[in-house]
């Protein structure tokens, strides 16, 4: 049996479920708050109107990878600073990163507008990169993570659940707000996922990739929504890292590599607010090789060589995260 072929067997929607009924049971302790919309979707509120807290943030992230991740709390060092980061442990990066934790469904209904990550993605297919993840899942509910700050509406949950080919009672929802701390901390675990998704946009087999692993620092809290997500990007581009374990050639690896962190962009270096501020906070102008990780380590296991390129910019973030 092929590695895509026995992948199709895993279902991240279906371990999704488990991660979100451990919401659901405790949810006053983890700051959530569920509501069902008139049509029967399921809302797990964790940081847009209810509070969330660290311990949410980590159940949010394992749902954004499908439940195939490893997510701690680990302390970070930002020159004196301690802080609090995320570390992650990927063995299936192909699907938990890039099908189910990638937040490439823009979900705009109306006045509503979120960026949809998790498992409802490999059910709905409504992203080209699809065609390239052999991957695809099948189950009778679906968990999508939308990053927002405000509440979908019954017409949002309808056009997911359609869109997924489910009524909208196979659907949950689990929301939280950029400036949120269970939004900070499922931002900071795609440090894995940042990295891959610029090196399949450099060219590189992503089914070479077997194993990742990866560090970042959390945002501080900040209310002002913009200004969250420049720390949110600062954290990522100038703060983390990620180590991946690929099966390809040496060759391979060296035609990229030097063009995998965050530094090798014409943006890099200037606060990722400040970067927004440039492009009259248009995404789509930011030179789209920023959005990486700080550090990339890459262990070939075919030659057992490794390869490192970036740097950190810890005056930088500590700059950005210290007001």
């Amino acid at each position: 049996m092929s590695g895509i072929e026995s992948s199709r067997r895993i279902s991240v929607n279906r371990r999704a479920v488990d991660l979100v009924d451990r919401l659901l049971k405790d949810s006053a302790a983890l700051g959530a708050e569920v509501h069902r919309l008139p049509n029967g979707t399921r809302v797990v509120d964790v940081g847009v109107q209810a509070p969330g807290g660290f311990a949410a943030g980590k159940v949010v992230a394992l749902i954004c990878l499908g439940g195939l991740g490893e997510v701690t709390f680990i302390p970070y060092d930002l020159g004196g600073l301690t802080i609090p980061a995320v570390s992650v442990a990927v063995d299936q990066p192909v699907i938990a990163c890039m099908a189910s934790q990638y937040a490439g469904w823009q979900v705009s209904v109306g006045k509503f507008f979120g960026m949809g990550s998790g498992p409802a993605r490999a059910i709905a297919v409504v992203e080209k990169l699809y065609d390239d993840l052999g991957y695809r899942d099948e189950a009778d509910h679906a968990v999508l993570v939308l990053e927002t700050d405000v509440m979908p509406t019954e017409e949002v949950a309808a056009y997911i659940a359609g869109k997924c080919g489910l009524t909208p009672e196979q659907v949950t929802l689990v929301v939280a707000a950029t400036p949120s701390i269970v939004g900070g901390i499922q931002i900071a675990a795609r440090s894995v996922e940042t990295a891959m998704h610029k090196i399949m946009e450099l060219g590189f087999d992503l089914h070479k990739i077997q194993f990742g692993s990866g560090i970042s620092p959390i945002a501080t809290p900040i209310r002002d929504t913009l200004r969250a997500i420049g720390r949110t990007n600062d954290c990522m581009l100038y703060g983390a890292t990620a180590a991946l374990v690929v099966d390809a050639t040496d060759e391979e690896i060296q035609q990229i590599l030097d063009k995998i962190p965050s530094s090798a962009s014409r943006d890099y270096g200037t606060p990722f607010y400040e970067v927004l501020k440039r492009y009259d906070g248009d995404f789509y102008k930011i030179d789209p090789m920023l959005f990486s990780p700080a550090c990339v380590t890459i262990t070939n296991a075919a030659t057992g060589r490794t390869f490192f390129a970036g740097q950190l910019n810890l005056e930088l973030l500590r700059s950005s995260l210290c007001g």
